[in-house]
Parts: C-alpha cells; sequence; structure tokens
C-alpha cells in the first residue's frame, strides 16, 4: 500500500529543491507539475500545501477515492487514467481546470462536475461497466460544461446515443469509437446542435454499417473536416450538397405534381362515373355561393327505363318472292316477263 504523502512528494524530487536551506513546504508551494504515474499509490494525502500545482499525473495506479484533490484549486491538467475510480466527488473546487482524463477507471455516472466553468477537454474512455449497463451523464453536469467543453471522449462505453450530448454546443471533437450507435435521425439531431464540430470519429459502431451514413454526415455536418479518422475533401463535400439539393428539388417536384392532381380530381371529381357540366348548366337553386365552378351532375330518377335497358324491337325478315308478288299485285305493268297477271277487272269475265 502507497500514500502519496507531501513527504514523499519532497523525498522524491529531492533534486529539483535549487536552494539547500529551502524548506520543504516553501518547496511544495513552488512546484507546479508532478508525475506520480505508475507508482502503485493507493492513497492520495493532503496536498494543498502544493498551492501552485497545475498539472498532476496520477495514470497507471490503485487510486479509488479523489476527493483531496479538490483543494488543489491551481490545477489546470489532472491525469487518472487507469486506476480504480468509481465516483467523482468533491472536484467542483478545481475552477481552472481545463483537461481531465479519467479512462480506464469504473464510473458508470459522469456527475459532480459542476462548477468547472474552464473544462476544455473531458477523456472517459472504456470504463468498466457492469454487463447489460452503459453510461450514463448527470444533466447538471451536461448543463454545467455546456459552454466551455470541446473535446469529449466518451469510446467504449455501451452509450447507444447522443441526444442527451446535445446541450454541449461548442464540441468540437467527438471522440465515440465502440459504443453502439445505431439510430442515424439520432445522429442528424445531434449534429444538427453542433455547428462547431469539426472532428468526430464514430469506427466500430453500427451506424457506420447504414447505407449512404458517410455521404449523410458530411451533408448534414458542414464544418465536419475529418470523419472515421479520414479527411472530407471539399470537392467530395461540394458534389454530395449539389446532390442533395438536385434530389430535394425533384421530391419537392413530384410532391406538388401529388398534390396539385389530388386537388384536381377533387375539384373536378374525374373518378365519378356521370358526366361534368359547366356551372350555367347547373340549378342554380342548389348551389352554394363561393363554391367550385364546376359539379357533378347527378343521375335523374324516372318512371322510365333508360334507352339502352329497353327490349330491342325484332327486325323483319326479308322475303323476296314475297316481296315481288306484293309489287306485282299493286302494280301489274312491272310485273316479270312471261308471266300472265289478270287485271283485277277482268277477273269476273274468266270462264271456268
Amino acid at each position: 500500500m502507497v500514500r502519496l504523502t507531501v513527504d514523499l512528494i519532497a523525498r522524491t524530487n529531492n533534486h529539483l529543491r535549487s536552494k539547500k536551506d529551502e524548506t520543504v513546504t516553501q518547496y511544495l508551494r513552488r512546484v507546479t507539475h508532478l508525475n506520480f504515474s505508475n507508482k502503485h499509490i493507493d492513497f492520495l494525502d493532503d496536498l494543498s500545501a502544493c498551492k501552485n500545482l497545475t498539472v498532476l499525473y496520477l495514470y497507471d495506479n490503485n487510486i479509488r477515492e479523489i476527493r483531496i484533490l479538490g483543494f488543489l484549486t491551481a490545477l489546470t491538467h489532472l491525469y487518472l487514467q487507469n486506476n480504480c475510480i468509481t465516483c467523482i466527488e468533491s472536484l467542483s473546487g478545481l475552477k481552472q481546470l481545463e483537461k481531465l482524463y479519467l479512462g480506464g477507471n469504473y464510473l458508470t455516472v459522469i456527475e459532480g462536475l459542476e462548477g468547472l466553468q474552464e473544462l476544455r477537454e473531458l477523456h472517459i474512455e472504456s470504463q468498466k461497466i457492469p454487463p447489460g449497463e452503459k453510461l450514463l451523464f448527470d444533466p447538471r453536469t451536461l448543463h454545467s460544461l455546456s459552454k466551455s467543453l470541446s473535446v469529449l471522449n466518451i469510446s467504449n462505453n455501451k452509450i447507444d446515443e447522443l441526444k442527451e450530448l446535445s446541450v454541449l454546443e461548442n464540441i468540437t471533437q467527438l471522440v465515440a469509437l465502440d459504443n453502439n450507435f445505431n439510430d442515424i435521425q439520432d445522429l442528424e439531431f445531434v449534429l444538427s446542435k453542433w455547428p462547431r464540430l469539426w472532428r468526430m470519429d464514430l469506427t466500430g459502431n453500427p451506424i457506420c454499417q447504414k447505407p449512404k451514413y458517410r455521404d449523410k454526415v458530411i451533408v448534414i455536418s458542414k464544418a465536419l473536416e475529418i470523419l472515421d479518422g479520414r479527411e472530407i475533401k471539399e470537392i467530395a463535400r461540394k458534389f454530395l450538397l449539389n446532390w442533395k439539393a438536385s434530389k430535394d428539388a425533384r421530391k419537392k417536384s413530384r410532391e406538388e405534381n401529388l398534390a396539385g392532381r389530388l386537388v384536381f380530381q377533387q375539384f373536378y371529381g374525374f373518378e365519378h362515373p356521370h358526366s361534368i357540366l359547366p356551372v350555367q348548366f347547373q340549378n342554380q337553386g342548389y348551389i352554394e355561393k363561393d363554391k367550385p365552378k364546376y359539379f357533378l351532375m347527378a343521375q335523374k330518377q324516372s318512371d322510365h327505363k333508360p334507352s339502352h335497358l329497353q327490349k330491342p324491337v325484332a327486325k323483319k325478315t326479308i322475303n323476296i318472292s314475297e316481296d315481288i308478288r306484293q309489287l306485282a299485285v299493286k302494280d301489274p305493268t312491272n310485273s316479270l316477263p312471261g308471266q300472265d297477271v289478270l287485271e283485277p277487272h277482268l277477273r269476273s269475265q274468266v270462264v271456268l
């Protein structure tokens, strides 16, 4: 078990003391950088004597509690990666802290960072989260960091959505490798809230396998310069923007045409089987003011059956012989040659 104390600091850095008669207190007040990484440290003692300490390296140790660090009010950089920290506590006093490294610990909730108004970088990647859980964010912490935070590393934390992070309006770099992001609409929403984002890496997320994923991200985020480790060429962005504009124009034209056809059909009623007549032929008593100028003529009720439903009259059968005989009776002079047809007034003189 190793405890970090001011005596340990003084003994370890004895060669840095420039004056032989300089006391430990004077030296601790002068020191600005301390590196105690990978020293098997388990506990932190009171380090408030290091009033001007700005950079502290404590990564690769066995530290569990960090509340004592809240008294180092001059700190700007704090490195605590790969320890055994389960809770962020009592760091609100670090008013000048700019960079905080907490990757590789046992955090399940990012909280307790209210008051860190100068924090620009937060690195919380690869937390050892229990199975079935994901890294969560306290809304109060996010709200307190909304104006200052510009770099966020949340890789490998089983996170499945970014929407709650949209309040971080000044984000310029997001590193979120190997998470569970899969919703392109969630990503589109967040990108619309981050106008200053120029670097984003989502490598290892399911969303990267979506069709046209890269193209969609480039079109949405105008300021993005590097996506998933690959630079975005300006000529590629212009091509995609022109393609998107052309696609939207075609879609809008189709929608307008479809809307026009629907209105036209509703206005004129072409789907109705009956006729359409101009307004001057309609019954004015049944038409209200400001109605459409055309109307559907309803089929009139009648006691008579429609003509197309009446039984057709049978055609007369043509008999040529009978027609010739009748003609001969009416006009004997036009009879066929070789036939003797008696005139009616001579029939009585025939002797039988």
